[in-house]
């Protein structure tokens, strides 16, 4: 028998008490349930809290060389069973089975990278204006945190929150998608087996109106990270907000690749295709607008259309080219999109169908679309599927005036062989993301992670140093000594 007990409470693994139940669907055989469980309701979120609050005291005490040990081992235990999570996460994901593979490697190199910190992470001696008074910053943890994250990268999202929440010294309260509780469940088993004390991580599974609503605005939580859509992050940016608590949102993305006429053409290409269809479109820094110069634009966009329609499709488990969608709305979304696209006037030149014989999932051939224009909303609006909008523009300027006219802000791209150009871009550019003759997607997790505009609360980012500081309060102490 299956096991549905899905929620992880002060070390204890228990089944929701919600009289909803929850079914999790392989979107490539969505007829065939993976698991079925009850959610978690809001008192059994609440006791979560509770439990982490009262882990809180004896967890900030913990040394550094415990913490860091900690996340190593639990690093070595995603290394050692990444077949087993990269297959649960192919299946109730969709994502080629390769992608998963690297996606679970890139889990444990973050609870690598953030080991590093538990022993390394400083505050500053800053010089005294009072020669009698020393001066310094320390760094706190916040308390108990909550975790909110999405389907996309479900164990590489999780795991950079994780991973510094835990070395600083927060107790954590840990909500994943209902898309995606399989793997969240693994990666809590870890932990657990690697030894997180009871208390300090929790996992709750339940709905958005319920867990996620609890967990904004229950008091003992000190500190939101969340990753998701603009809508719900900028609700849980206004809760947080009114309550006075530190947020972290990243959120979606409407991502340009600028293509000049001095760029390599075959290189502006190959990006175009692995930032538009890889993961199937279903990444927040997924390239959805081609802004290309028209002297190149026909030689680029042949390239494109050949790239697109050489690509495979198929279950994840047999390591296509490209995966099905996530979900059946989510499958309705791309094809309500490729609609809207076509009533405006876009041209469609390739895709825009499901494959042959892949009727049963949510597949959809790649698709690219030209003729496309800023008023169009396929050229506003986030689809989150393998849908790329090829747009004209007759120099630089206006190149950076369409990347520029939507309301997100997240990642960008620019093909040039000119470094002036480049740094024009860099400047002018909307985006908390700039890549220089790379893909829109893909991010190093030395560096900070975050957007702009409608991208991101623009308040601390994730990743890197940046995200240290985001799960600590820095207190300023002057110490005179009698």
């Amino acid at each position: 028998m299956t096991d549905t007990r899905y929620q992880y409470i002060d070390g204890e693994w228990i089944e929701g008490d919600s009289d909803d139940e929850m079914t999790v669907r392989n979107p490539a055989v969505p007829d065939d349930p993976l698991a079925t469980f009850p959610r978690a309701d809001r008192e059994q979120t609440r006791n979560a809290v509770d439990v982490a609050t009262e882990a809180s005291e004896a967890w900030e005490e913990t040394t550094p060389d415990e913490r860091d040990s900690l996340l190593y081992d639990i690093a070595d235990l995603i290394d050692d069973n990444v077949d087993e999570l990269a297959q649960t996460l192919t299946k109730e994901e969709g994502k080629a089975l390769s992608s998963s593979r690297g996606e679970v490697s890139r889990a444990a190199e973050i609870f690598r990278f953030f080991a590093s910190y538990a022993r390394t992470a400083t505050g500053e001696t800053i010089p005294s204006s009072d020669p009698d008074t020393f001066t310094y910053t320390i760094r706190e943890p916040l308390g108990t945190v909550a975790l909110v994250t999405p389907w996309n990268f479900p164990i590489a999202t999780p795991s950079w929150k994780l991973a510094t929440a835990l070395v600083t010294g927060n107790t954590v309260v840990f909500k994943p998608s209902s898309q995606t509780p399989m793997i969240a469940k693994q990666l809590v088993e870890l932990l657990e087996r690697a030894g997180v004390p009871d208390g300090v991580v929790n996992l709750v599974v339940g709905s958005g109106s319920t867990v996620g609503d609890e967990l904004t605005t229950n008091d003992g939580i000190d500190g939101i990270s969340f990753t998701g859509s603009t809508g719900v992050g900028r609700q849980i940016a206004q809760a947080a907000a009114d309550r006075g608590i530190p947020i972290q949102t990243e959120m979606g993305g409407k991502n340009p690749q600028v293509v000049l006429p001095d760029a390599d053409i075959e290189d502006a290409a190959d990006a175009a295709i692995g930032g538009a269809f890889g993961l199937t479109g279903q990444a927040c820094t997924a390239t959805s607008r081609l802004i290309v110069h028209e002297d190149v634009i026909d030689e680029l966009t042949d390239a494109v259309v050949e790239r697109a329609e050489s690509l495979s499709v198929g279950p994840g488990m047999d390591d296509p080219d490209m995966g099905p969608a996530v979900s059946e709305e989510q499958d309705e979304t791309n094809f309500d999109y490729i609609d809207i696209a076509k009533e405006a006037g876009a041209t469609l030149l390739t895709g825009g169908t499901r494959p042959d014989g892949l009727e049963s999932g949510y597949y959809i051939e790649p698709t690219v679309f030209t003729d496309v224009t800023s008023d169009m909303r396929i050229a506003q609006e986030e689809v989150f599927g393998p849908v790329l909008s090829i747009m004209e523009a007759s120099d630089f300027d206006e190149a950076i005036e369409i990347a520029n006219d939507v309301e997100f802000g997240l990642s960008s791209s620019v093909f040039t062989a000119d470094m002036a150009s480049a740094r024009r871009f860099a400047n002018a550019i909307e985006a908390g993301v700039v890549k220089v003759n790379g893909a829109t997607t893909g991010s190093q997790i030395q560096m900070p992670f975050g957007g702009m505009k409608a991208s991101s609360s623009e308040t601390q980012k994730e990743m890197g140093q940046t995200a240290y500081e985001f799960y600590t309060h820095e207190k300023a102490v002057y110490r005179t000594d009698p």
